[in-house]
């Protein structure tokens, strides 16, 4: 059998089919609960001798072993995430909780002459994009600095352990199974070595791996093509702060040109604050001063993690609330911007839609008294002279131009003006009997 091509969803295992990883612990699969980017995530259980039921606390994500992202994402795993040493970083900083999903197990196996990759992690619970998207868009603003925080926590022990994450946004960050209190910064798929045995990757812009990443998101180092660093981690989360509080990003409508989306963020960070203040009309000093902090970062820099969270902190305590935002009416205000995994892989987008005011201005030009044609006054049938031109009338202008654009206030005032404005009525359109061509070319 030819070997499967890489990059592509492996065939499922079925239900029941029974795992042993490098630790020879065994674990049994259950139902397909959900997939990556290239694999397939089951619930699992150690209890092998019965049925996975559905609220099994483990989930098993499953790869064809030529695939990369697993392999790239059990190396951080296994070198920086493993439970005793996250405990202990907890215990050092004296955290209650740090948000990296823990790593259980993982191995190899063999079906039908295929080989799959596997991994053991703890379930979670919904994506923070779902909640997003059921918001319009947005987060309240506490609830936007209490998740900063907890991310530069994360953040703070993954650079510390050599590692940088790449690919922060809201799907890849996790709620709780149990407790929506929790939030995992998850998927390590796209994380790098950054500083392996202690030296720092040198500073090399490489056009050919420009603009790396999901595309709303990724630093500026990564447009250029630069190795992932931790300045551009913060950046990443900097950006992901910014939509989450305004609900959309300056950059949304040229998701498709990844070189216009790298010159609108270039130019929201030479413009700071002002750039940040003026993308929407919500409040933004902490996310503008988290971003003007990062922008004096070299690339090799070490971040101050602890001024990071008290820039974010603002007095913020409390459970995180991720109703919807007053305003944000469990809905989008503008039409969703174009996700992509990768540069030049974004979603198609929808079709265009009458904003509400445009709407409004529909209906109440249908509400108008429009004029009466000449044509419509009471009279017998007659001939249009063949000298007079065809007439589009004021009333057919406005609509036309209605589905095509909205009219500018002076071409409105320009119409209202030409409406009102009296037109002689033909004499072949008064009442009367018909008027013979003669006597029309006379009275003409």
């Amino acid at each position: 059998m030819a070997p499967p091509k890489k990059n592509t969803l492996p065939k499922p295992l079925p239900e029941g089919f029974i795992l042993t990883d490098t630790e020879k612990k065994k674990w049994r699969l259950g139902k397909i609960t959900g997939q990556g980017g290239f694999g397939l995530i089951y619930l699992a259980s150690q209890d092998v001798d019965r049925p996975v039921t559905e609220d099994s606390n483990f989930v098993i994500k499953v790869e064809y072993q030529e695939n990369g992202p697993l392999f790239s994402e059990l190396k951080f795993y296994q070198r920086a995430a493993k439970a005793e040493s996250v405990q202990k970083w907890k215990q050092a900083k004296k955290l209650d909780f740090l948000g990296i999903p823990t790593y259980w197990g993982s191995g190899l196996a063999e079906y039908k002459d295929l080989r799959y990759r596997f991994m053991a992690m703890d379930r979670l619970g919904t994506d923070l994009q779902k909640i997003c998207d059921h918001n319009g868009g947005h987060l309240k603003k506490t609830t936007v600095l209490q998740l900063g925080q907890r991310l530069v926590d994360v953040l703070e022990y993954i650079h510390e352990n050599e590692y940088v994450h790449a690919d922060i946004k809201p799907a890849n960050l996790m709620l709780g199974y149990k407790d929506s209190e929790q939030v995992y910064l998850a998927d390590y798929g796209l994380s790098y070595r950054y500083c392996p045995d202690g030296v720092h990757k040198e500073y090399k812009e490489n056009p050919k791996k420009g603009h790396n990443g999901t595309i709303e998101y990724t630093s500026l180092d990564a447009h250029k093509g630069l190795a992932p660093s931790r300045r551009g981690d913060l950046q990443i989360l900097g950006f992901c702060l910014l939509h989450w509080l305004c609900g959309s990003l300056p950059w949304d409508g040229v998701l498709r040109h990844p070189t216009q989306v790298q010159e609108a963020k270039a130019r929201l960070m030479d413009n700071l604050p002002d750039s940040v203040q003026s993308a929407s009309g919500a409040s933004t000093g902490e996310v503008a001063s988290f971003l003007l902090y990062v922008r004096t970062l070299d690339y090799q820099d070490k971040p101050d993690y602890q001024f990071l969270k008290e820039l974010l902190s603002c007095g913020v305590r409390g459970r995180l609330d991720f109703s919807v935002p007053d305003g944000a009416a469990g809905s989008p205000t503008k039409s969703p911007p174009i996700r992509a995994k990768k540069a030049g892989a974004a979603r198609g987008g929808t079709k265009a839609k009458l904003r509400p005011a445009e709407v409004d201005d529909v209906d109440s030009d249908r509400r108008k008294t429009k004029p009466v044609q000449a044509r419509y006054i009471r009279g017998p049938p007659i001939t249009k002279p063949p000298s007079q031109p065809d007439e589009v009338f004021p009333a057919v202008r406005r609509s036309l131009r209605l589905s095509s654009a909205p009219a500018s206030e002076e071409d409105d005032s320009k119409e209202e003006k030409e409406e009102v404005r009296p037109r002689p009525v033909p004499a072949c359109y008064l009442r009367g009997p018909p008027i013979s061509q003669d006597a029309l070319s006379k009275q003409v």
